[in-house]
């Protein structure tokens, strides 16, 4: 059923999109006929997909393809998929052990999403954060996840040195956030002392390919006076020693 108040150009353009399903080249003409829309709107339509990347033109038929975009959504999506499904019995473990919030998160460039949780069962808990995405240096989610990159590939990813906060505890210089991430690595897990959510406390670990590659993090997240910073060695020993009983949940 179309929404009460449709936005003609949207549905349009969505409708190239669904098309692209059945018919991997498409003409200008096909579509401007099948939509019963002018060639010219047809034309804008495409060249607004083409500049974001849903669509390319071929240059030898100049018809219409999938674009790097969309296809990057379509493989993100099985990737996403695959790896909830893998980590899913890790978080429940873990969420049953220590009685607190988990997640599972992906870096994307400068920021975390979060693709799955597991809530706390207690009536004060953090709320599950699935499908959202925060700057990577207010979590401990994204700073193991950053850790996983060189200081030069940091610096270039960010580029300024002043880092955008949301709480008084949030990491503010990109220097402080490099001194932060070192420690990381020696440690083998990242610590949030209330950086995304005041009185928050959270314990990442990264989820490795068999090469080495970091793919994503779990993390376990509570209220701070039931998660001290002192704790965060033997929460992360916690989630390392159920992703080794469970299998290596990130591997392809």
């Amino acid at each position: 059923m179309l929404p009460r108040y449709p936005l003609a150009s949207v549905d349009h353009a969505l409708q190239i999109l669904e098309r692209l399903r059945i018919e991997p080249r498409l003409r200008l003409s096909d579509l401007a006929r099948e939509l019963d829309i002018a060639n010219s709107t047809a034309h804008r339509l495409l060249a607004a997909l083409a500049h974001r990347g849903f669509v390319e033109q071929e240059p030898g038929t100049r018809r219409y393809r999938a674009g790097p975009a969309l296809l990057d959504i379509g493989r993100s999506a099985v990737v996403h998929e695959e790896l909830r499904t893998r980590v899913r019995p890790i978080l429940v473990a873990v969420s049953r052990e220590l009685g607190e919030t988990l997640h599972v998160g992906v870096r994307e460039g400068r920021s975390v999403r979060y693709l799955d949780a597991v809530e706390s069962p207690r009536a004060v808990r953090v709320a599950a954060r699935t499908g959202r995405t925060l700057p990577a240096h207010w979590t401990s989610t994204g700073k193991v996840l950053l850790a996983g990159l060189s200081d030069e590939s940091i610096r270039r990813l960010y580029g300024s040195t002043t880092l955008p906060t949301r709480t008084v505890n949030s990491i503010s210089r990109l220097d402080d956030l490099l001194a932060d991430l070192a420690v990381c690595r020696r440690l083998g897990h990242a610590v949030n002392r209330g950086e995304s959510e005041d009185d928050v406390v959270s314990v990442a670990v990264a989820l490795s390919r068999h090469d080495g590659t970091v793919v994503a993090a779990i993390s376990c997240a509570a209220p701070q006076h039931r998660l001290d910073v002192a704790d965060a060695p033997a929460v992360a020993a916690c989630m390392r020693s159920t992703v080794a009983s469970t299998g290596d949940a990130a591997a392809s």
